[in-house]
């Protein structure tokens, strides 16, 4: 005897049946029992949601022989039950409307529904992706759809609503099928595979009703395919190995080397994933998948039905998210997601792909854009742009077969200040070794804005910094915010003296002191063009595709 696939062995056959349609299989139920059943439905929902096993049912109930009147539990064993579940019953007429949707196929319908039904109380159509219908066709079917004959019902099923005119829909009773619950499909695998002597670990099942990504046929369909080709009892890693997915444990490995700075780890993990088969497009929407997981851990608590994962897979990502902050999970998701077109369209797309996930991991390394507008917490974590942490943190590698202790993050610390040069070094001294004191400097931006500064001269406390004429902006960060404050705090440390800051532009004859602007005036072109012109505006603008309307100069 031939194989039936579980899809079709384990059909819903009454409204009880039903998997995650409770509302629409209750309304029904409703209608058939008040006689109040409309003569046209339409049923909407992506694929694998019950729509034309919903029509069946309906139609069964309409037209079972056992019963003298519309029953909301057919037999399933008379003569018009078993020919609707065999698809042969010749008054409940399956259309498929993709290759019957031309006009003659819609006036033939016509001319046949005048006819009375041969054994059944109703004629039933059932035309399924009724989307497929040409406007002629629709516009032919208004007539019989606004007034058909009492012995006429119609169920139309689509998976693109928008598709079908509002003219028909507005003659239609609409149900939209809503996608299955993940419980809703492990509990239903469950059953199956218990029905059919079959092991399997909870694990597996999961994994399956998150790719079925809502539609139980799907879920049944991998389930068929998984049975066929895996020894007992059905695992994870028959799974992946069939349908060739990442591993999660090289997943969470690749993320746990991102958010450790791990330059050399990341590109490691990348290769292990691609020399393992997966493609750049699949690692892409596995991080984004992974980063959502993350989100929804850290901003939802009590999660356990928003993400789809086992118990071991939420600890070992719980424990990888506290590397990460929810605004940098956001950017990073948005990132991956915009990057999905060029990588596609790139011939290299493997080196974009590493590119881009170097940037996040070594994002330390990038000017915060608090920081690069002079704000006055010079405490930021320059790596708040992508990632909440920059110091590694000591964590084992997440390990599904193994059990994992939760450890508590290390708390960043701050540099120490090096001193440099003793309280009674000459002007030649700090000038000879500025490039040494700029380096000592604890705080790394404010050191990067110092080596653009040239000592000019050391009179008496006062020490002149200048900067040249393409650097003027950089020499008004240093002096906007406390900025200065924090550079004469820093600069004392290093040289060991107390020192006064002075700041001017070289071959200028007087020192720059910055006119106090008046208030609500914009700033000139000059002042806009060198903001524009400075690498890290450039940066920050092409990332938020943005442009300066003005600069405000803080006193």
């Amino acid at each position: 005897m031939a194989y039936t696939v579980l899809a079709r062995r384990y059909r819903s056959q009454k409204f009880d049946d039903v998997v995650g349609q409770t509302a629409i299989s209750q309304t029904l139920r409703n209608a058939i029992k008040t006689d109040k059943v409309a003569h046209a439905y339409l049923f909407t929902g992506t694929r694998g949601v019950g729509k034309t096993t919903t029509a069946r049912i309906l139609a069964k109930s309409l037209n079972c022989l056992a019963s003298d009147k519309p029953t909301v539990d057919p037999c399933l064993k008379c003569d018009s039950c078993l020919a609707v579940n065999a698809g042969t019953d010749i008054d409940v007429i399956e259309i498929d409307g993709a290759s019957n949707r031309g006009i003659e196929n819609v006036r033939e319908l016509r001319n046949n529904a005048i006819y009375r039904p041969a054994r059944a109380r109703f004629k039933i159509y059932i035309i399924d992706e009724v989307h497929m219908l040409t406007t002629e066709a629709f516009n032919a079917l208004l007539k019989i759809l606004e007034e058909p004959p009492a012995h006429i019902k119609f169920i139309f099923a689509t998976t693109e609503a928008n598709k079908v005119p509002a003219t028909i829909q507005s003659r239609c009773q609409r149900f939209d099928f809503t996608n299955i619950s993940p419980a809703d499909i492990i509990s239903q695998l469950k059953k199956i595979l218990n029905d059919e002597n079959i092991k399997f670990e909870d694990d597996c099942i999961i994994a399956l009703a998150r790719l079925a990504n809502g539609s139980m046929r799907d879920a049944l369909s991998l389930l068929d395919q998984l049975i066929s080709a895996a020894e007992q009892p059905l695992s994870v890693k028959s799974l992946e190995e069939l349908l060739g997915l990442p591993s999660n444990e090289k997943i969470y490995l690749l993320l746990e080397k991102i958010g450790q700075s791990d330059a050399g780890g990341t590109l490691q993990a990348v290769d292990n994933l691609i020399v393992g088969g997966l493609s750049c497009i699949g690692l892409l929407d596995a991080m984004i998948q992974s980063f959502r997981d993350m989100m929804v851990l850290k901003a939802a608590k009590d999660s356990s039905t928003l993400v789809i994962l086992t118990e071991a897979e939420k600890k070992g990502l719980s424990q990888i998210a506290e590397y990460f902050d929810i605004p940098s999970i956001v950017y990073n998701i948005s990132l991956f997601e915009k990057l999905r077109w060029p990588v596609k369209n790139s011939d290299n797309p493997r080196a974009l792909l590493e590119a881009s996930l170097m940037r996040i991991a070594l994002s330390e390394h990038f000017m915060s854009i608090p920081e690069l507008l002079g704000g006055k917490n010079t405490n930021v974590n320059p790596a708040d742009a992508l990632k909440k942490n920059t110091g590694v943190i000591e964590r084992p590698a997440f390990r599904p077969q193994q059990q994992t202790q939760t450890q508590t993050p290390t708390q960043d610390f701050a540099p120490q200040q090096k001193q440099v040069l003793d309280s009674n070094c000459s002007f030649e001294q700090i000038k000879d070794r500025w490039k040494e004191i700029t380096e000592s400097i604890a705080n790394a931006r404010l050191g990067e804005f110092l080596k653009k500064a040239t000592p000019m001269r050391l009179a008496g406390d006062t020490l002149a910094l200048g900067f040249g004429a393409a650097d003027e902006f950089m020499m008004k960060l240093c002096q906007s915010n406390g900025k200065s404050e924090a550079i004469i705090q820093s600069l004392t440390e290093a040289i060991g003296k107390n020192l006064k800051i002075s700041f001017e532009l070289i071959n200028s004859p007087t020192q720059h002191t910055p006119k106090p602007k008046p208030k609500g005036a914009r700033a000139g072109q000059k002042v806009i063009d060198d903001a524009a012109n400075n690498p890290f505006i450039k940066n920050i603008l092409s990332e938020l595709d943005g442009n300066i309307i003005d600069v405000e100069e803080q006193q």
